[in-house]
């Protein structure tokens, strides 16, 4: 069976997510989407950003974007694509739209756009989200609504993907794969 075209890998904090979708790069080029907002008075950020840049070869070509990231998954590519990750994306599009004390839904339309880019993928492309509902409920208003918006994209992009991976403690678990039939746009898998 050959690669799926679109991979979901779930995992919690350090849980060896990003690592795990890096190392699912096969097709080259590849296009790493960062999604974290530079933020120059966060020191800690900042080193986190500067981390995740220099652990990825240089060869590959990065586009830090939160608001375009449907219109770059849209525009074709050769090779693979990784977006790491979608809660900071969905942090950055709350924030945005100033959502955090407003009403669910406040951002579906950009909920919607990515949704339906994902799916109308034709290349490789592999996501890395955040699993937040293994814990307690949040205790404030903007915890819960995280949670919940991110919860719902998430269940969303497993509908469309064709492989979902959860990743525990370094391990990837298969959630879900495609049939041995399964036919994307690259052709039969």
């Amino acid at each position: 069976m050959g690669e799926p075209t679109r991979t979901l890998v779930l995992g919690g904090a350090r849980s060896g997510k990003s690592a795990h979708a890096e190392s699912r790069a096969t097709a080259e080029p590849v296009r790493y989407i960062a999604t974290g907002r530079r933020n120059p008075t966060d020191e800690d950020w900042q080193r986190r950003i500067a981390g995740h840049r220099a652990s990825r070869p240089t060869h590959w070509i990065t586009v830090e974007t939160v608001t375009s990231l449907a219109t770059v998954v849209s525009q074709p590519w050769e090779g693979t694509t990784i977006v790491d990750d979608l809660g900071t994306w969905l942090t950055g599009m709350l924030d945005d739209a100033q959502a955090w004390e407003r009403p669910r839904g406040t951002i579906a339309p950009a909920v919607d756009d990515v949704v339906t880019a994902v799916a109308q993928c034709s290349s490789a492309l592999v996501l890395v989200s955040p699993e937040v509902g293994l814990s307690v409920v949040p205790e404030s208003s903007s915890g819960r609504l995280f949670r919940d918006e991110l919860g719902l994209l998430n269940s969303r992009l497993a509908a469309v993907c064709d492989s979902v991976l959860l990743v525990v403690a370094g391990l990837a678990l298969t959630l879900k794969e495609p049939p041995a039939d399964l036919i994307t746009a690259k052709g039969t898998v």
